[in-house]
C-alpha cells in the first residue's frame, strides 16, 4: 500500500470536571468524550523524497515538527526504522484551537494510517500507548466513540453509545488559550454545585435517556471562560432558546455545542444562528458511535 485516505473525527466533551491540580502541575480530570461526524481529511503516501512533507489548506498551520501529524509520523518512522519518505496532505474542517481535539485527531489518524500502510501490526491499545507521547487527547482519538477519561485524560473507559440526536456546533470568532483557562481555574476553591455530575451522565447513557443526559451536562472550565468571553454564554442561551435540550462549551473552548432531539429543530436553529452571525463557524452534525 503506497497511499491511504483517512478521516480524523472531532470530539466534544459532554461533561468536563477538574478534580484537582496535581503537584506536577497537571490537572486531574473526569470527562465524558464523544466523537462527532465533523472531520478533517488526510492522505498519507510514500514518497521518493526523503523525510516528512506536510501540506495543509490553512496557511497559518505549521508544516514542520511543530505539527502533531509530523510528530506522529516521525514517532513511527524512528521506532520501526521506516526509510521511505512520507507525504501527508491535511484538509482541515475541524475548527482550530477550539476545544475539539482537531490536532490530536489528526495525529491519531496518522498513527492508524501508517500502521495499516506499513503493516506494523500494532493493536488499538498499542497505538493508544504511543499516542499519549504526543498529547493527552490522542489516545482517546484513536479509541473514538463514547468514553470516560480520567487521570490527565489518558485513562479511558468505554461507555454506552450516545443516544441518537443532532449536534449544532458554533465557534465564535475568538481564540481562547488553554493555558489561560487552566491557570485561572481554582479547582480546589469551587463549590460542589459547580462540578458537573459525571456519574449521573453515565447513568443517563446506560438508560439511553437523551433528555436526562443533556440536563446533566456541565463543564467546570466555563467558570473561567464565560466571565472572560461573554459571547460563549450568549451562544449557549441562543441554542437553548431555539430548541436545544442542553448547550455547553467543549473543552477549554471557545466552541459551543447544542443537543437537539429532532433534525427539524436542529436545522432551524442552524439557519437562525448563521443569520444572527454570533459565530464564525457553524456546523450541524451527529454523534459518531463506534461498533465495538
Amino acid at each position: 500500500m503506497d497511499r491511504i485516505e483517512l478521516k480524523a473525527l472531532a470530539k466534544i466533551n459532554l461533561g468536563l470536571d477538574v478534580l484537582r491540580r496535581r503537584e506536577d502541575g497537571y490537572h486531574e480530570v473526569k470527562m465524558i468524550m464523544q466523537t462527532i461526524g465533523l472531520c478533517d481529511e488526510l492522505e498519507i503516501r510514500r514518497t521518493k523524497q526523503p523525510g516528512i512533507q506536510v501540506e495543509t489548506n490553512l496557511y497559518y498551520l505549521p508544516t514542520n515538527e511543530n505539527n502533531l501529524v509530523y510528530k506522529a509520523a516521525q514517532l513511527l518512522k524512528d521506532e520501526f526504522g521506516l526509510r521511505d519518505g512520507i507525504g501527508i496532505r491535511l484538509r482541515k474542517r475541524i475548527p482550530v484551537a477550539a476545544g475539539m481535539a482537531g490536532g490530536s485527531s489528526d495525529a491519531a489518524a496518522v498513527l492508524w494510517g501508517m500502521n495499516q500502510m506499513y503493516k506494523l501490526g500494532l493493536s488499538r491499545q498499542e497505538l493508544m500507548d504511543r499516542g499519549v507521547k504526543l498529547g493527552a487527547d490522542v489516545p482517546y482519538c484513536v479509541l473514538r466513540g463514547t468514553a470516560l477519561a480520567e487521570g490527565i485524560g489518558e485513562k479511558l473507559s468505554v461507555l454506552p453509545p450516545m443516544p441518537k440526536c443532532y449536534i449544532l456546533i458554533a465557534k465564535p470568532g475568538i481564540s481562547v488559550s488553554t493555558k489561560f483557562v487552566y491557570e485561572n481555574l481554582h479547582a480546589n476553591d469551587l463549590r460542589p454545585e459547580q462540578h458537573p455530575d459525571v456519574d449521573a451522565m453515565i447513568r443517563a447513557m446506560e438508560k439511553k435517556d437523551l433528555g436526562l443526559l443533556a440536563s446533566r451536562m456541565g463543564n467546570v472550565l466555563e467558570t473561567v471562560t464565560v466571565p472572560a468571553y461573554p459571547v460563549i454564554d450568549e451562544i449557549k442561551r441562543f441554542m437553548v432558546e431555539h430548541g436545544a435540550l442542553g448547550a455547553m462549551m467543549s473543552g477549554s473552548g471557545p466552541t459551543v455545542f447544542g443537543i437537539y432531539d429532532t433534525r427539524g429543530k436542529a436545522r432551524q436553529a442552524y439557519r437562525e444562528l448563521r443569520s444572527r452571525k454570533l459565530a464564525k463557524q457553524v456546523y450541524l452534525t451527529t454523534p459518531y458511535n463506534v461498533k465495538r
